[in-house]
């Protein structure tokens, strides 16, 4: 403990390889948790209809073990380390030689440099950990809301009141600013998302869009609100109009804004007193 504390790069270093190896375990999570959502989902419409569902393997975040999708094969503990497997195995599965996603090392390092960056910026201590928590927990949400547009609330409501836990230290802000940002966050998007409604008959988000900006204003407080909506809108404006010029993305394909608003809150998190500073100094 007092070397990390007294040794700023050691911290950084560990919080690297931790960040690497939790990525690889939020790739399951990623993976898992929507489709553990739609079996849920399935039994509880069956029992409403008063039907048996079969008895199915279990399958959870741990069981059954992770396997190739192509050929089932079982992976092992040495094709299983973060990023050194998949550029030992070519990016291919070792039995069968089916491509292995690229999104799988992209998470691993993905996480491990934001893991790096927050110890850097935080330091050893309680701080770090939330902060680590948040980001890990921004991570699962964008990339599941890329692949299902839904935003899980075994995900976005915990962190919301992880976020009013570790406020009641006020460790990013003081308890009060945390349950405002709290109740303003999901009135913003919620107001956002009627308005729209109203005006064109559409709905342009989901409610797990407001439970996120909550979750975020209770992390760092109404204060930083603002800046998230501005910067999470910026960022969509700019991915969006970049997908429709090079992807040849369609105007009315929907676009999920959950990754934009994690973006947005990773970077209100880490630089967004300073880019607040900054801004008020103009004036």
């Amino acid at each position: 403990m007092t070397l990390l504390y007294s040794d700023p790069a050691v911290f950084t270093l560990l919080c690297v390889i931790l960040g690497m190896v939790i990525g690889s375990f939020l790739n399951v999570v990623i993976y898992r948790l929507p489709k553990m959502m739609e079996r849920g989902w399935r039994a509880e419409c069956a029992e409403l209809n008063g039907q048996e569902m079969p008895p199915a393997e279990r399958y959870n975040l741990i069981l059954p073990r992770s396997g190739c999708p192509a050929c089932g094969h079982r992976i092992g503990a040495l094709e299983n380390i973060p990023l050194v497997s998949y550029l030992v195995l070519g990016g291919k599965c070792s039995a069968c030689k089916a491509g292995i996603p690229l999104r799988y090392p992209i998470v691993e390092t993905l996480t491990g440099a934001l893991s790096g960056y927050v110890a850097w910026r935080f330091g050893f201590g309680l701080a770090a950990l939330g902060a680590l928590l948040f980001v890990w927990a921004m991570i699962v949400l964008a990339f599941i809301d890329l692949d299902t547009f839904y935003l899980p609330d075994d995900v976005t409501l915990l962190l919301l009141w992880a976020g009013l836990l570790f406020n009641l230290g006020s460790v990013f802000t003081d308890l009060q600013s945390a349950v405002v940002g709290a109740i303003a966050g999901y009135l913003v998007l919620w107001s956002v998302y009627w308005l729209f409604k109203l005006a064109t008959g559409k709905e342009g988000m989901g409610y797990g869009d407001f439970k996120l900006l909550a979750a975020i204003g209770a992390w760092l407080g109404w204060q930083m609100l603002p800046q998230v909506v501005l910067l999470s809108s910026l960022v969509g404006a700019l991915i969006g109009i970049s997908l429709m010029v090079f992807a040849r993305h369609g105007r009315n394909v929907p676009i999920p804004f959950g990754p934009y608003l994690a973006i947005a809150g990773i970077i209100a998190l880490l630089q967004g007193a300073a880019i607040n500073k900054h801004y008020l100094n103009l004036f």
